[in-house]
């Protein structure tokens, strides 16, 4: 009876252990527990954190590794030289680190740190702590770490830091150490520059002591509304009084990889709750920059959510935060932080950018460090067309529909691609040569890769593996051969060749219309294709004939292995024999006849992203 006790005992624990991981691999799990009191006088705090680590990988750990973040905003460090030795230098940072006296400094102490209650040996290199163990970390078991730090928050420069330009106090992001993220390629313990992040899935619970004058919005559910008040309590109620100089915010936010907060004593919190019990929360401070757009942007916000969650994935929490801070736009579970004296169409186009993050790395949490367009460059893709969305709907003045809503995006993406500065997606985010060349990547390719990827395997198809995607690997972390196997499964084809292609290389893609005639043998049509670009590609022909009709015919690559469906009623839909990759020419024979032919139009969605569409089209002279 006791072996059976202890074997259902270490199953169970093993379930738990492994509760969370994803299909085909394991993910490491943490629990924050974090009381911190913060001094605004010298923008300084001293904080503890209980770290529970479960390691659900297959190794011993005899080493782990934390974020420092803060530590970037000091003279000297990583962020500052490649700030001002990059060829292309980011205007919001250039050389504004090296100016920073110590008291404008961001840094991050650790004061004590230990390992299931014994001293560990450490060492800060830059935005890196390094602990060597005691004792290893052994397969499925869990760890604790205890810590106290100290930290400083620097001026605000790039998404975290104080007094930001439009007087918002605290945008607190990367503010606490951050257990760095183990996976299945090992340790990730890069150096912050100012570009993406990773981190570990888990559950947080966070104290802030801070004065009473300031208002707190945070990432998680805050725990003591009572004793808060500040637009937390339902109309008509109000909070125990309060003792002493601070007030005791508890939040806790379970299944996420960060956490953010921000404050400040003029925020005004406003709240709008959904009908599926969604709560949104806006702080921001109101003035005449501010009061009329911030008023208005809860109604296009709600609207928004209803076509997101629709065609996107139902999102995963009970609340999200709008945020006035930060230096733009920066995306954090939950909440988002953004800078709020706008237009409004400018503000909503920031707050549904950074909303669609919510999926694109915040529920479905690939290592944007290493794959930063399937953060970025999804997310563009997404609001471009929630944004077009809201255009359809009217749901403010100026918004407007759009035929193609990508189509900026693979302008981005063009004006680079014909310059020698392109640089391959499958680069680390911190790599790139250029800031033009990362972020082109990032957002504008990123965006491309998912549209056009609807153009190879139809518009219906991809929207079902778009949700599929979501409901297969939410609150896990997905990488590009996982989105490319969903794909797969759900359309049927083969579709390999593109990610390599697309994501590996930085070839590009050229389909001609050669010549139009008459058949040979019989009375049909020939229209002769030149592949001349590097990339293959499945190629839509548009045929339209004198009656103004047209014809579609879709011609699949061979390694495909099979083609997508129609994907509307408006045209006559045709599935053309194979195109095989190494054939530079192809023909194209059609039962029409010439005379009844006007023009012949290789894709006129423009989806295909095609470096040179002046060879595009033939029209009958």
């Amino acid at each position: 009876m006791v072996k059976m006790a202890n074997y259902l005992f270490f199953a169970f624990t093993f379930m738990a252990f492994t509760a969370q991981a994803q299909p085909d691999r394991w993910q490491q799990r943490v629990s924050y527990q974090m009381d911190v009191d913060f001094d605004v006088n010298a923008h300084q705090f001293q904080g503890k954190q209980s770290l529970v680590y479960t390691n659900n990988s297959p190794d011993t750990l005899n080493r782990v590794f934390y974020h420092l973040y803060f530590n970037a905003f000091q003279p000297g460090s990583a962020m500052d030289v490649r700030s001002r030795t990059i060829s292309d230098p980011d205007p919001r940072v250039g050389a504004r680190i090296a100016a920073l006296s110590p008291q404008e400094i961001g840094y991050q102490k650790i004061l004590s740190l230990q390992h299931n209650g014994k001293p560990v040996t450490y060492e800060v290199v830059g935005t890196i702590l390094e602990v060597q163990l005691t004792e290893p970390i052994l397969p499925n078991s869990q760890a604790t770490f205890a810590m106290e730090f100290q930290g400083q928050v620097p001026l605000q420069i790039r998404r975290s830091g104080r007094n930001n330009a439009e007087g918002i106090d605290y945008s607190m992001a990367q503010w606490y150490p951050k257990m760095c993220e183990y996976d299945y390629q090992g340790w990730h313990a890069n150096p912050y520059i100012g570009r993406e992040f990773y981190g570990v899935w888990g559950d947080y619970d966070v104290t802030i002591h801070i004065d009473k004058a300031f208002t707190v919005a945070a990432t998680g559910y805050l725990q003591n509304a009572e004793e808060i008040g500040k637009g937390y309590l339902p109309a008509g109620k109000t909070p125990k009084p309060v003792t002493g100089n601070k007030l005791h915010w508890h939040f806790v936010a379970p299944d996420v990889h960060d956490f953010l907060w921000a404050a400040d004593p003029d925020y005004k919190h406003t709240s709008l709750t959904r009908k599926d019990g969604l709560v949104l929360n806006f702080f921001y401070q109101e003035n005449e920059r501010t009061k009329e757009n911030w008023e208005a942007l809860p109604k296009i916000m709600d609207q928004a959510f209803d076509y997101i969650n629709a065609n996107f994935g139902q999102y995963q929490y009970k609340q999200y935060s709008f945020i006035q801070g930060g230096d733009g736009g920066m995306e954090y579970p939950m909440a988002t932080l953004i800078t709020g004296e706008r237009s409004l169409g400018s503000l909503v186009g920031v707050a549904v950018h950074e909303l669609m993050h919510s999926w694109y790395q915040m529920m479905l949490g690939t290592n944007e460090s290493l794959y930063a367009w399937m953060d970025e460059g999804f997310t563009s893709y997404a609001s471009s067309r929630v944004m077009s969305y809201l255009g359809e709907i009217e749901a403010f003045p100026g918004a407007r529909k759009q035929a193609n809503p990508q189509l900026g995006s693979y302008a981005g993406y063009l004006r680079l691609a014909r310059t020698d500065m392109e640089e391959p997606l499958s680069i680390h985010s911190d790599h790139f040569v250029t800031n033009r060349a990362y972020s082109t990547a990032a957002y504008s390719k990123g965006a491309v890769f998912m549209n056009q990827l609807e153009y190879i395997v139809g518009k219906q198809v991809f929207d079902r593996a778009l949700l599929r995607y979501f409901n297969t690997w939410k609150l896990k972390h997905p990488n590009a051969n996982d989105l490319i196997r969903i794909f797969e499964k759900e359309s049927g084809l083969e579709l390999d060749w593109y990610r390599e292609y697309f994501v590996n290389t930085t070839h590009t893609i050229d389909y001609g219309v050669t010549s139009v005639s008459a058949a040979t043998n019989g009375g049909g049509t020939e229209i002769q294709l030149a592949k001349v670009g590097v990339m293959p590609m499945p190629v839509d022909v548009v045929i339209t004939l004198t009656d103004g009709s047209s014809i579609v015919y879709t011609i699949p690559l061979e390694m495909m292995r099979g083609a997508k469906s129609a994907e509307g009623a408006q045209s006559t839909f045709r599935v053309a024999p194979d195109w095989s990759w190494v054939n530079p020419a192809y023909t194209l024979v059609i039962p029409e006849s010439f005379g009844s032919i006007a023009t012949v139009t290789i894709d006129p969605t423009q989806r295909l992203a095609d470096v040179n569409t002046s060879n595009n089209q033939w029209t009958k002279p």
